[in-house]
């Protein structure tokens, strides 16, 4: 049965922990719906005394009395039961963000370049959020309401087998409409997420591009683009709707009729003296409480799709396959860095194409070449941001591949072109990498980074929360505080990648000043297009095409034909240039 198997899906996609507390709240429940059921007998007594001796006093107080444990009992043990399915529910989402995350770190860093961050989004917000609430309350609902109408029917074969058959029968009935009720679904429910996720991507493109949107003068473009979205969205979910109302009630009307069904039943065989006429009013009184769970899981029912879908959703993405980090917990005799031989592509496209070089240790290399050269990607390949597909990265001797990645990282740390920040204060920012330093190292870092000065002008100091992105600084104090996290962190291979491209004139020297502190005594290897960043390097690296076409000092490529001494008289004509 569907039902079923995306019941059991779900159970074993939750943790252990939050998976006992499912089952827990799940007992709980059916002992709630056994208490509430201890209505029926307390009415019993007093129907019994009434029909034969008469009603006295002890008898209205053990009916009283077990009145008053079913309305405590009940009352007590489904409060306990919610506090446990809400508990899971919402540990059960924390920990799968948890581990999505952990699991995105390890990934290749091609998976994000060819997956949409608004559908990562998604499923990291609306697919747990949905599973923290709605597929929560849906599963507790379907599996509590089974088990309570399996209890209660097999209550009913106690008082007579006969309409215990007719109840079997109707709940057969129920089951084929709700077959068709998962079917439809089915066709409806991708759409409503596909719309969940298609909501996210625009608004996140509308908001990362809104500069550029404006400036083109393209707001009712892009606006429409976003209401269209929001609209498929409004449809998808009314569509959604509108398909499943049908089945709902036809369902809801089985189990009516199954009520119905077995009154008259009842009525029927009592009246043709096969009853007595205590059973049959005590199963007419039954018959209230018989599908009131039914109706409950048969109603919720039409949302397990959203459950399965949202589930597979997370799985996907835990499932992608990460990089093998199960290397050991290694520490370098020297952090030099060498390659053999190395090969690696995006897809089908080839990128790198058997290089080999050498970076010894404390020294700055330089790599320059045209845009699309592989530069980028040959920085990540050395610092293991990707695997390459054939031969090999080696940092102190031993493959990149036999660390673990913690203790690889820990020997890097990367000044990027495009900075970003947290939205967090200026202090945490700085500590990202060391999240245990104390100020005083914060402020030290700080002050070498040149960056002490514009954040003790800022409203709080260290102390100012300057928003996601650091929308509140200039890109060149972006700049500085990554330098500053960079030098808190004091690893000892440093990346440069475009460090300084986009840094206005009144932040360059500054800039240069932090990144001269920083690289001091360290393994550099730096991108850029700006000759007085890599004239001083003590080997330049010329990418073109994925292999590395001419490599030397400044001095000695500058007097070769190449491609070097092209992009040098490039840069002296720019700089001539007059307006």
């Amino acid at each position: 049965m569907r039902m079923l198997e995306i019941l059991r899906k779900f159970f074993h996609f939750c943790d252990e922990r939050e998976r006992r507390e499912f089952y827990r709240s799940i007992a709980l429940g059916v002992a709630a719906a056994l208490f509430s059921a201890l209505k029926i007998p307390a009415i019993g007594i007093l129907l019994g005394a009434m029909l034969t001796d008469g009603v006295r006093t002890e008898t209205i107080l053990r009916s009283l009395a077990i009145m008053l444990v079913s309305v405590i009992g009940s009352s007590l043990l489904k409060s306990r039961a919610t506090a446990l399915q809400t508990d899971a529910g919402y540990r059960t989402a924390a920990n799968k963000r948890v581990q999505i995350a952990e699991h995105l770190r390890y990934l290749p860093m091609g998976y994000f370049n060819a997956n949409s961050l608004g559908a990562i989004t998604s499923v990291t917000t609306n697919t747990m959020d949905n599973l923290s609430g709605v597929s929560t309350r849906v599963v507790m609902l379907v599996t509590e309401g089974l088990f309570s109408t399996a209890v209660m029917t097999l209550a009913v074969f106690l008082f007579d087998w006969r309409v215990g058959l007719l109840i079997v029968l109707g709940l057969t009935v129920c089951y084929f409409v709700n077959r068709a009720l998962q079917a439809r679904s089915e066709q409806t429910t991708r759409r409503k997420l596909s719309g969940d996720t298609a909501v996210v991507e625009q608004v996140l493109e509308f908001i990362k591009g809104i500069a550029e949107v404006k400036s083109y003068s393209l707001t009712g473009k892009y606006n429409r683009r976003l209401e269209a979205a929001i609209d498929e969205n409004v449809d998808s979910n009314i569509d959604m709707e509108l398909k499943l109302l049908p089945l709902m009630l036809a369902q809801n009307a089985v189990a009516k009729g199954i009520d119905v069904g077995v009154v008259l039943l009842s009525l029927v065989l009592y009246t043709g003296g096969r009853m007595e006429l205590l059973n049959c009013v005590m199963l007419c009184i039954c018959s209230f409480l018989l599908t009131e769970g039914l109706e409950q899981a048969g109603t919720q029912s039409s949302l397990l799709r959203v459950v399965d879908t949202c589930v597979d959703q997370a799985a996907d993405i835990l499932s992608l396959p990460a990089m093998d980090i199960s290397g050991a917990e290694l520490a370098p005799e020297h952090c030099g860095l060498r390659t053999e031989d190395i090969r690696f592509s995006y897809g089908e496209k080839s990128i790198i194409h058997g290089v080999t070089l050498d970076i010894p240790e404390r020294s700055t290399t330089a790599i320059v070449g045209p845009s699309g050269s592989g530069k980028t990607t040959l920085c990540h390949l050395l610092s293991r941001f990707w695997d390459v597909d054939a031969g090999r990265v080696t940092l102190g001797g031993h493959d990149v591949r036999d660390y673990d990645m913690d203790s690889l990282m820990r020997n890097f740390s990367f000044v990027f072109q495009n900075v970003y920040l947290f939205h967090d204060t200026v202090a945490n920012n700085i500590r990202f990498g060391q999240p245990e330093a104390s100020m005083e190292r914060v402020i030290a870092a700080a002050k070498k980074a040149r960056c002490h000065d514009f954040i003790q002008r800022l409203p709080q100091g260290y102390d100012t929360v300057i928003g996601e992105a650091g929308g509140i600084l200039s890109g060149g104090e972006r700049q500085r505080l990554s330098i500053a996290r960079a030098m808190l962190k004091d690893a000892p291979i440093i990346v440069l990648d475009e460090a300084i491209a986009n840094v206005d004139p009144e932040n360059e020297q500054e800039l240069m000043e932090a990144i001269d502190a920083l690289t001091a005594e360290k393994t550099v290897l730096m991108i850029a297009h700006r000759l007085k960043t890599v004239r001083q390097a003590d080997q330049i690296l010329v990418l073109d095409r994925g292999r590395i076409v001419q490599q030397g000092t400044h001095d000695a490529l500058a007097r070769e034909d190449g491609l070097y001494r092209r992009f040098l008289t490039g840069r002296e004509k720019a700089v001539g240039w007059k307006l």
